[in-house]
């Protein structure tokens, strides 16, 4: 279903075991910007209906989640705080073509990228931590990453036809596997 062409490394499962709170609280950040990312396509594409109408609904649950991760974070004394990023979502938004109706076409499909890349560290952090209830936590936020990414695909289809979107978005399942693989040096969900 996810089609990612690059599986999570071990480098990256050595930053959650030596800096798992680093990764919580970048989780939460990333949650505020999934709902940014999802509000800011309602602003951009208003005129379609549907697509408002599914973003409303990811601008709610990934703010949801956001409240989950704050309160997780919280049941454990570690503070919310502002950190830098990581450069994953930049490099792909990158990518994003200028000129309509590419442009909406590359936001979508780089929205869903992201949603199925957690979708599949959530996975391999379930199976991964010895904790329960963080292990308990990611295995409940699975469906809906893997529902966003669905959702954000489809509505490309909106922007172009099925062969445009489907050629668009593995050239882009390649450039998001170059970019996983290289990494970054700070622990974070995408690093």
């Amino acid at each position: 279903m996810l089609h990612l062409q690059a599986a999570t490394s071990p480098r990256w499962l050595a930053q959650v075991d030596a800096h798992l709170d680093q990764i919580l609280i970048d989780h939460a950040h990333c949650e505020k910007k999934a709902a940014g990312t999802a509000l800011n396509l309602i602003f951009h594409y208003v005129e379609d209906r549907e697509l408002c109408r599914e973003m409303t609904e990811i601008v709610q649950e990934e703010l949801e989640h956001f409240h989950l991760v704050l309160d997780l974070l919280e049941r454990r004394g570690i503070q919310f705080r502002r950190i830098k990023p990581s450069q994953y979502g930049r490099k792909l938004n990158d990518l994003v073509r200028k000129q309509e109706p590419e442009r909406a076409v590359d936001r979508l499909l780089v929205a869903g990228l992201i949603e199925a890349r957690s979708c599949e560290r959530f996975h391999t952090l379930a199976a991964h931590i010895e904790d329960a209830e963080l292990a308990e936590f990611y295995r409940s936020l699975f469906e809906s990453e893997a529902r966003h990414h669905t959702v954000y695909t489809r509505l490309a289809g909106h922007f172009a036809t099925e062969k445009e979107v489907n050629r668009r978005l593995q050239e882009l399942y390649e450039a998001e596997a170059t970019i996983i693989a290289s990494g970054e040096t700070q622990p974070r969900m995408h690093s």
